[in-house]
């Protein structure tokens, strides 16, 4: 692969990737109910307002899930996706795609998941005092860490339902590609 290809694999990675990573970080907050008075989730919704409005006059919500966020993720990932393999010259079947859509979004959500729980324990030992960003993704993580906080002793004023839930977290990952082969095998 040359250099064009390689610059335009990198482009591609980062735009859409963080066009991606706010939809979806998005809808994540929406789905918790976070506080979009909150300056961090008030910028994600002036950055996805844009597709999100015209796409919520023609597809309603369901039961509070927001299906205009759905709809522009499974796009966004799906022409991610149709770029990438252009870029590099793949075919890609209808079904194949769906595959690669699926778990490239599984994968995102992890990763938003994953970092937002290390940077809520990291700024929880710098600044104990609560602010914008621990706020926020506090309530994000809340519902992955809560339950095993309830099952998880406290030793010595240590909290480690974070690294249990990240091990988790990280062992997930770690079967997505097998997961993903498995799923791309019976297309081909």
């Amino acid at each position: 692969m040359g250099y064009f290809a390689n610059a335009g694999l990198f482009l591609l990675n980062v735009f859409f990737g963080l066009y991606i990573y706010a939809v979806l970080l998005r809808f994540l907050l929406q789905w918790v109910r976070a506080d979009f008075y909150n300056p961090i989730a008030h910028a994600l919704i002036v950055i996805t307002n844009p597709p999100l409005k015209p796409l919520r006059r023609v597809i309603p919500g369901l039961y509070g899930i927001d299906l205009a966020s759905v709809v522009l993720l499974l796009l966004l990932q799906g022409l991610f996706e149709i770029l990438l393999a252009t870029l590099l010259d793949q075919p890609l079947l209808p079904a194949v795609l769906l595959v690669k859509v699926i778990f490239g979004l599984a994968h995102s959500a992890l990763n938003i998941y994953l970092f937002s729980i290390l940077i809520v324990v990291i700024l929880s030992w710098i600044n104990p005092y609560p602010n914008a960003l621990s706020q926020l993704l506090s309530r994000l993580t809340q519902p992955l860490l809560a339950p095993v906080r309830r099952r998880l002793p406290v030793a010595g004023g240590i909290d480690f339902s974070p690294m249990v839930v990240m091990l988790a977290i990280a062992l997930i990952q770690m079967a997505l590609p097998y997961l993903e082969h498995e799923a791309l095998s019976l297309f081909r």
